[in-house]
């Protein structure tokens, strides 16, 4: 092990014997009572020198014996050690390619926020390399999440849509405006390829075929046979905003059979939507958001049979700074899923219109009557008053 602090908090003294680590209320911490001697030690964890040489440079400095170890124990603890060697074989290979590594590191220095073990950042941040996530939609913004998720380590990141970049479609971080005319899929692949760092790791086995070309528009939904199976997260972000604020549970059929998670988002009329983080056979999917709808709502289903048999071809209203944010809160919540962390879009989906762009979230409740298996009550389990009160107010 190779100690060092983590370099994303900056350090401060409060007073005398006690130092700040980090500026942000989130992510800071205070540690002390602490001595000038150990003070000055600190600025030897840089990531250079191992346990061994450290207990040396600590006697030098007239630290007493147990005294390295004991602080180690108390910094790692805190969550404020990192081990600049640690990680495994995957962090290893990622170190060694320095050209990613350094397109990497601001990404790194933030997982480091999050973890709790020294190594722990690096060996998540490669285990993204051999992750594979869909982008259902290249508009302004499935477009956008797919070039985040691959500039931000995703190793195989696919984008599905049919027709043509319009002019409308064009976006920072998203399809270029050279684009207008081509494909988008291509053209969405593309802007994948350009953001991310590398090439991600080989897989063990061949790679399939791609489907063929979709010249339809909208896009046809994936059959399971079109391979669900090995992907980690499917993103449906639909060009149509109506479809990701009032999902179609037929689209996600194949997804919820080969139980392949699913985080839907969207731009609808000056609105954004991301959410829910659908958990096959755990969280509440498209058809429980359907029937919740329809038990307190009784013409829900007929308002939108007529939305969208009565689709306009008209230029959506999905200004910039919306849809930006949008793509940048759902692919925050991808990544945080990847990672192995809870998602706040487990059961939720948050929302946010214009002109106050003031994100709130509304529940999801899983409906018992859904054929997912959500909502159906554990073995043994009771339903107490509380949780009535809840279901109901939820509705």
């Amino acid at each position: 092990m190779h100690p060092t602090l983590k370099p994303a908090l900056r350090r401060g003294w409060r007073d005398l014997s006690t130092v700040q680590f980090g500026v942000a209320p989130a992510h800071a911490l205070v540690l002390g009572p602490m001595d000038t001697a150990t003070s000055s030690f600190l600025t030897l964890l840089d990531g250079t020198r191992g346990l061994p040489l450290l207990r040396e440079e600590a006697k030098r400095m007239g630290l007493p014996d147990g005294h390295v170890d004991a602080l180690m124990g108390e910094l790692s603890r805190a969550g404020l050690l990192d081990d600049s060697t640690g990680g495994g074989p995957a962090a290893d290979a990622l170190r060694k390619r320095s050209g990613p590594m350094d397109r990497l590191r601001a990404d790194l220095a933030s997982l480091s926020l999050l973890a709790s073990e020294p190594g722990e950042a690096i060996e998540k941040l490669a285990a993204r390399r051999a992750m594979r996530v869909r982008v259902q939609g290249a508009g302004r913004v499935g477009a956008v999440v797919a070039s985040v998720l691959a500039g931000a380590g995703v190793g195989r990141v696919e984008v599905l849509d049919g027709g043509h970049v319009e002019p409308w479609d064009v976006a920072p971080g998203g399809l270029p405006a050279e684009a207008i005319g081509q494909r988008r899929d291509t053209t969405a692949r593309r802007v994948v390829r350009q953001a991310a760092p590398d090439r991600p790791p080989r897989p063990n086995h061949p790679t399939p075929p791609e489907p063929p070309a979709l010249p339809a528009d909208p896009p046809r939904p994936p059959s399971a046979q079109e391979g669900e199976a090995g992907l980690s997260l499917v993103i449906i972000a639909p060009r149509d905003g109506l479809d990701a604020y009032a999902p179609d549970p037929a689209a996600a059929e194949a997804l919820l059979t080969a139980g392949t998670p699913h985080l839907y988002a969207g731009v609808i009329e000056g609105t954004g939507v991301v959410g829910p983080l659908v958990l096959p056979g755990s969280t509440a999917c498209a058809g429980c958001f359907f029937r919740q709808r329809a038990d307190r709502d009784p013409t829900w289903a007929r308002m939108l049979a007529q939305w969208r048999s009565g689709r306009a071809r008209h230029v959506p209203s999905c200004d910039l700074a919306l849809s930006t944010s949008v793509a940048g809160l759902v692919a925050g919540h991808a990544l945080a899923f990847l990672d192995g962390a809870s998602s706040a879009c487990a059961g939720a989906r948050w929302e946010a219109s214009v002109p106050g762009f003031d994100w709130h979230a509304r529940p999801v409740w899983a409906h018992p009557a859904c054929p997912c298996g959500a909502g159906r009550p554990v073995k043994g389990a009771r339903l107490t008053t509380d949780m009535g009160q809840h279901a109901t107010m939820a509705g």
